[in-house]
């Protein structure tokens, strides 16, 4: 329920407060006052597009900002905490502004969200039938809803059943239609995979091996300076020819004899002596190393530069397939065992999907079926009570008749076409809305079936603006008294221009404007006693102290009081 809404420079309204609260509200004033800049502004709240165009003149921005009350338990609630918006003990506040820049922004609970937000909260929260909705109406996807609505729970649960099993066997279908079409290019991925792998275990690449073998290849290479220069570095340190004596052992030992033989003379140089001793040990074990890298050198290197350039070439192969490089060969291994089982069990994948498709498609025609039957004792019972709702719309002798019929082809919400029809006259064939309604008739069109619907599927807030369009006299009473019948149930605001509907409100706001000369600005009043009855007298008559609409406005007001008992 919407308890109040304030507006700051939206059209003619430079500033207004509307206190709204339960029951039946009625919106008067004045042509060009500003009243359907009310329903301007819900709109925006309710996250209709923003016009720069309804921005008052010589503001900056305008502002609309509504006060809820809602449950806090409620699907509405939790939206708003998605959202990341403040719920107060179930008070909400949503806010909008537009700038003359066209910048728009939304607020929910104290947190800015995008647009898209107050548009799902408003549609659970408030139907608006005004101009724009009575075009909404004409459409067969909005008369397939109201007349779900009306028809309840029943209804409600079969299609839900209906619409699970819809997705899963659309999914399902897609699936299948996707591994049909694409299945002999996923068997020659598979084979170009299965070939792959093959050639890869055959090969067996290890990590790192790829490195290993450049450090090979580049030592085999070399593989004579190698020697060359190993054989003189160990010919100088420990020479094995005869002639040689100078070589670094046989001159460490020289060195040491010769200070063996004075070191007597100080215990210093015995030291050194040892020092020296060491020293050939260290080089000595150098001599060894030598030795044994000379040894390691293949004498046959050419034949394993050979075999080692080979693989390297075969790993080359291997990475300019699947690399680039050799880790990504061993990854490709492993992902694509694991793609290609997958595809291997496409036949299996496609007989199970089959099976799924074919009993989902027998689920869904059956649901169908079943909702078909529901709407149609719905759309019976439906084209009766809106008719008697007419007949005190100044439309007895209309008739309205909804025609359900199936279609080819299953939707999300079945294989039903509805289609809710006119018949403005006995005789006359029966018409869409479309075309056999005037905005008048679809107003009360609008109207009834709202307050048919509203008695199995309440909405929180009703809005209607100029429902009550060409009616007056006995016929504009019963629009007031319907929209008082609805409001038992739900939270009425209208816009309204006739005395008899206003006489039905339990709360009566008026916008006035004043002229400074320039710019007129709109505020809003709500009436009490006199006032109300003054403001009830100019709907009545154009004149707020005519005597006798004064009378006629009491005489009025208290015939609805009685009507609504």
């Amino acid at each position: 329920m919407i308890e109040e809404i304030s507006i700051r420079h939206l059209g003619v309204i430079g500033e207004a407060r509307l206190p709204l609260g339960p029951g039946f509200t009625a919106l008067t004033g004045e042509t060009g006052a500003g009243k359907t800049m009310v329903v301007t502004a819900l709109g925006l709240l309710l996250g209709d597009r923003a016009d720069t165009g309804a921005i008052r003149s010589g503001s900056g921005q305008a502002l609309v900002e509504g006060h809820w009350h809602i449950d806090e338990r409620g699907p509405v609630a939790d939206r708003v905490r998605d959202a990341g918006g403040d719920l107060d003990g179930g008070a909400l506040i949503l806010s909008r502004s537009i700038s003359q820049e066209g910048r728009s922004r939304a607020v929910v609970g104290g947190r800015s969200t995008p647009v898209g937000v107050l548009n799902e909260i408003g549609q659970q929260l408030v139907v608006v039938h005004g101009q724009s909705d009575q075009i909404r109406l004409k459409s067969a996807t909005a008369q397939r809803e109201a007349l779900d609505r009306f028809a309840g729970p029943e209804l409600a649960s079969v299609l839900g059943d209906y619409q699970e099993v819809f997705r899963r066997w659309n999914d399902a279908q897609a699936e299948l239609d996707v591994l049909v079409a694409e299945r002999d290019r996923r068997a020659r991925e598979a084979e170009d995979l299965r070939l792959a792998m093959t050639e890869i275990e055959s090969a067996a690449p290890r990590r790192g091996e790829d490195v290993e073998l450049t450090e090979r290849a580049d030592r085999l290479t070399n593989i004579e300076d190698l020697r060359l220069a190993a054989a003189q570095a160990h010919d100088l340190i420990s020479s094995e020819s005869l002639d040689e004596a100078r070589d670094a052992l046989s001159l460490l030992d020289s060195a040491r004899r010769t200070i063996d033989r004075v070191s007597g003379h100080d215990p210093e140089l015995g030291t050194i002596a040892e020092a020296i001793a060491n020293a050939g040990f260290v080089v000595g074990e150098l001599a060894t190393q030598l030795s044994s890298y000379l040894a390691s050198l293949d004498s046959d290197g050419g034949r394993e530069l050979e075999a080692v350039q080979e693989r390297r070439a075969e790993l080359a192969n291997l990475m300019r397939k699947y690399g680039p490089s050799l880790d990504e060969v061993i990854d490709y291994l492993d992902s694509g065992s694991g793609r290609l089982m997958e595809l291997d069990h496409d036949t299996d994948r496609i007989e199970s999907l089959r099976v799924e498709v074919d009993a989902d498609r027998a689920r869904v025609m059956m649901l169908a079926d079943r909702l078909s039957d529901l709407r149609r004792v719905a759309g019976i019972r439906l084209s009766e009570r809106v008719t008697g709702e007419l007949a005190a719309l100044a439309m007895g002798s209309a008739r309205i008749t909804v025609d359900v019929t199936q279609r080819d082809e299953y939707t999300a919400s079945g294989r039903d076409a509805v289609a809710i029809l006119l018949q403005p006259h006995p005789g006359a064939e029966p018409r869409p809305l479309g075309r056999g309604a005037s905005g008048g008739e679809l107003s009360r069109v609008m109207l009834a079936l709202e307050v048919v619907i509203a008695a199995t599927d309440p909405v929180p807030t009703f809005i209607f603006d100029e429902v009550d369009a060409g009616v007056g006299g006995a016929s504009a009473i019963e629009i007031g008294r319907r929209l008082a019948r609805l409001a038992q149930t739900a939270q009425v605001i209208v816009v309204t221009h006739l005395a008899q509907v206003a006489a039905f409100a339990t709360n009566h706001l008026r916008v006035v404007k004043d002229s400074d000369g320039a710019v007129t600005a709109s505020s809003v009043q709500q009436l009490h006693g006199d006032e109300r009855i003054a403001e009830m007298a100019r709907l009545l008559s154009g004149l707020p102290d005519s005597e006798s609409g004064l009378t006629h406005a009491r005489e009025l007001i208290q015939t609805a009081r009685e009507l609504v008992g």
